[in-house]
C-alpha cells in the first residue's frame, strides 16, 4: 500500500518532533539539578519539552486538516477522542484518589505520555471494532 503525501508529511513531522522532545527531556534532566530554583534559565530549559508537545499537537492537527479521505480522518479523530477520554478518566480518578487517600502522587508530566499511549489504544479499538486501525 502506497503512503499518501499527508501521511508522509505527518510521519516526518512526528519523527522530528519526537527527537526534539526526547532530546529536550534528557537535556533538561541533565542540566537542571533536582529541586533547582525557578530561575529564568531553568524555566527556559524546562519549557523546551513543552514546546515540543505543542509541536506534537500542531502535527496532529495539520495531519487532520490535510487528510482528504473522510473515513481516515474519522479514524484519526476517533483515536484522539479515545485517547482524550482515557486520559481524562484516569487522571481525574487518580486525582480524586490523591485527594482522599494516601496513594502515591503522580507527576503531571505523565499526562501527555498517557495520552500518547491512548492514541495506540484508540488505534487498537478502531482495528477491533471497525477492522481498520487508520493510517499506516
Amino acid at each position: 500500500m502506497a503512503i499518501d503525501a499527508p501521511t508522509r508529511r505527518y510521519f516526518r513531522r512526528m519523527v522530528a518532533v519526537s527527537a526534539i522532545y526526547v532530546a529536550a527531556i534528557f537535556a533538561a534532566s541533565s542540566i537542571i539539578p533536582d529541586d533547582a530554583k525557578a530561575t529564568p534559565l531553568t524555566v527556559a530549559i524546562a519549557l523546551v519539552p513543552g514546546i515540543a508537545v505543542l509541536a506534537f499537537i500542531w502535527a496532529i492537527g495539520s495531519f487532520l486538516a490535510e487528510l482528504t479521505d473522510e473515513y481516515l480522518r474519522f479514524l484519526e479523530v476517533r483515536k484522539a477522542l479515545i485517547a482524550t477520554a482515557m486520559t481524562l478518566a484516569l487522571t481525574a480518578t487518580w486525582g480524586i484518589l490523591e485527594i482522599y487517600t494516601d496513594v502515591p502522587r503522580i507527576e503531571i508530566f505523565w499526562v501527555f505520555p498517557l495520552w500518547c499511549i491512548g492514541l495506540g489504544v484508540g488505534a487498537l479499538v478502531n482495528k477491533l471494532t471497525l477492522g481498520d486501525g487508520g493510517c499506516p
